[in-house]
Formats: C-alpha cells, structure tokens, sequence
C-alpha cells in the first residue's frame, strides 16, 4: 500500500545531550529535558520499587543484558520501519535484526494500513520553555490527526502496563500542537513480541484530554523538585562560607 506523505511541517535539527547523565534535547538555544527523562523524575515511589524489585530478582548482569537486547532489538526494528516508510528496503542479517525484521513486517501489515498521511518519522518535537522528544512517526491515522509509536516488547502487554507510553504519545501532541498549531488528538501504539504477537493501543477522546493533563503536572512536578534540588545546593555553598 502506498504511503502518503505530506511534509507540510519543518522539524529542528536537534542534538541529544546528557546534562548530569540525563537526556536534554539542544534545540536552538534551549537544553530542554526530554520526555523519558521528566517521566523517569516524576514516577511513582511503587514503580521505581517495582523496578529495583525485579533487578535484584534477576540479579543486576542479567538485567542489563535483557534490557540491552530489548534496545538493539528494538532499534533494529524501528529502523526497518522507518526505511519501509521512506520507500526503501532494509536488510540486516545479525540474529537480532532478523528477528526484528520478522517483528517489523508483523507491524507493517497489521498496523500501517490505517497510516493514511505521514507528515515525519523520527521528527524531534519540543514545546519551547518545558521539553523535548523525538517521536517515531506523526501523520493522519484511522482519519484522525495522530501521533504513532512502534514498540516491541518482550511479552504481550496489558494497558495498565503502558501508561508511560501514553504519557509519551500526549507529550509529543502537546508539543506538535503548541509550534505548528495543529490539533492532534489521538495516540497510537503499534507494539509486537519476538513471537510476532501484534497489540494495538489508541488512545483518544477524553482519556486523551486527561493524560495530557497528567501529564503538564508531571512537567511542573519536574521543575519544582529541578528548583528544589538547585535552591539546596545554593544554600549549601553559603552554608560553607566562613564569615569568621
């Protein structure tokens, strides 16, 4: 199926950097945070112990190694997406990109016959002042205004599980909405296992409104412990001067 592409809007240049061993975005003249980070800051005292909880039940190297295959794996896939969008083809024959490729394809013809308009791939989104990210893919889907994420996962997910992943989707429409005044109102996630189980999650209407509300709070809740964390840090260089 043909893809239409419409590249109506001008995407920055952008170039990642770490700030204190965090993701920032250099956009113009502005370091914003991105999205992940701002998530990573913000959540929930029961998720980061669920997370510590797993680590240390699979002991801290295998833990590294699952999360390292899930991100050259899902690397690989994206890039085959991407390259299949543009009209071109991909071929990587290392193990972890076959299987990617298998997982791609799945994406491609269960997902992308509702893609109707691409508008970027890959496209670095910011809304000036708070954060930035880059999102794989926004464009029209299933008629509606959209921005679209392809993830894998090792295991088929349920919603409850993914709540970062909306978070992410309205964070990129905020900001898409904010500097080219569009009015991008639906989230999709395309998502596929190594055993080639395809899950799609839309997300749109009020539940749409309400994560983006969610999630600006997130983003104040950012600046607020950023200011904290800085006003403490001043208090303590005066704390050492020595007015003897």
């Amino acid at each position: 199926k043909f893809m239409k592409w419409n590249k109506q809007y001008a995407y920055p240049k952008s170039i990642r950097e770490l700030i204190k061993n965090k993701r920032h975005y250099a956009i113009g003249t502005e370091k914003l945070p991105s999205v992940t980070t701002i998530l990573s800051a913000t959540a929930s005292s029961e998720k980061q112990e669920s997370l510590a909880r797993w680590r240390q039940k699979v002991g801290e190297k295998e833990a590294t190694r699952v999360k390292n295959v899930a991100a050259s794996r899902g690397t690989a896939m994206h890039s085959y997406l991407e390259y299949h969008l543009e009209g071109q083809g991909l071929l990587d024959l290392t193990e972890i990109g076959q299987e990617a490729t298998r997982m791609a394809k799945t994406i491609i013809e269960q997902g992308l016959p509702d893609l109707e308009e691409i508008w970027g791939l890959e496209a670095t989104l910011h809304y000036p002042g708070r954060y930035a990210g880059a999102t794989d893919c926004c464009g029209v889907y299933m008629g509606r205004e959209s921005i679209i994420d392809f993830k894998q996962s090792n295991k088929p997910k349920k919603e409850e599980w993914i709540e970062d992943y909306y978070y992410q989707l309205v964070a990129y429409a905020t900001a898409h909405n904010e500097v080219y005044k569009t009015n991008i109102d639906q989230g999709v996630i395309l998502m596929c296992t190594p055993d080639l189980f395809f899950q799609r999650f839309i997300l749109n209407g009020k539940r749409f409104r309400e994560y983006q509300q969610l999630w600006l709070e997130r983003v104040n809740r950012y600046y607020e412990i950023i200011n904290d964390s800085r006003r403490d840090s001043e208090s303590v260089q005066l704390g050492d001067i020595n007015y003897g």
